[in-house]
């Protein structure tokens, strides 16, 4: 029902999660990120309050194995949940309760970590480490390649219809936050056009929030 990649780059200390799902919105419920903090995907059946939940653990200055059982103990029905943690120094935790969906599995990497349920094999996550850690260019795009990997691999049980993308680097807010909340077909082809389209423009919009009289124009009714 879901497959996703939580990844960091040793580089910047950027933090991102892309994931896809056979059901609506995704990105509304699944992908949590804090700047310096971490990121957290919580999904199967999923209970959206673990990621806030965890993050504020990690803040306090737990391990990421450590947040996450916390989390999971305080809230119950640790048996239909899957979770993935990241922490800002690259250290994961990874939990798949016994009643994931389907096929599951969940797995770690070099800066990364992965999981998804209802899924073709369990070869699909790890295709999904292996071409995070190899794949070369920023964050984001090593995230998307993961997500591209997962569906050459065999990706879901059934058709996927929503993906999101999100990153965060060192602002309060994401610095990425696309997603593609319904599509009939290939929302993770959709995800990366969306991806195209904004990467020329996303330093733009980091100059306009940070100093506006350094905002390029658009050329928009009343944008001179």
């Amino acid at each position: 029902m879901t497959f996703s990649i939580v990844g960091r780059c040793a580089e910047t200390g950027q933090l991102g999660i892309a994931i896809s799902s056979s059901s609506i919105a995704v990105g509304a419920r699944c992908p949590w990120l804090r700047a310096g903090v971490g990121a957290v995907a919580t999904q199967n059946i999923t209970l959206p309050a673990l990621g806030p939940q965890i993050l504020d653990l990690l803040d306090a200055g737990e391990l990421p194995a450590a947040a996450l059982d916390r989390a999971l103990s305080s809230n119950g029905w640790s048996q239909y949940r899957q979770v993935t943690v990241l922490d800002s120094h690259g250290r994961t935790a990874l939990f798949s309760g016994s009643e994931a969906l389907g096929v599951n599995h969940a797995l770690a990497g070099e800066q990364c970590v992965a999981a998804g349920n209802l899924l073709t094999a369990r070869a699909v996550i790890e295709a999904m480490v292996t071409a995070f850690e190899s794949a070369e260019g920023c964050l984001a795009e090593r995230l998307l390649a993961a997500m591209h990997a997962a569906m050459a691999a065999g990706g879901e049980a059934g058709p996927v219809h929503s993906a999101a993308l999100k990153v965060v680097g060192e602002l309060v807010w994401p610095i990425i936050d696309l997603r593609v909340d319904w599509a009939e077909d290939n929302p993770i082809g959709q995800l990366e056009g969306l991806w195209q389209a904004y990467r020329p423009q996303m330093q733009d919009y980091l100059t306009r929030a940070l100093d506006p009289t350094a905002a390029p124009s658009y050329g928009v009714p009343g944008d001179e």
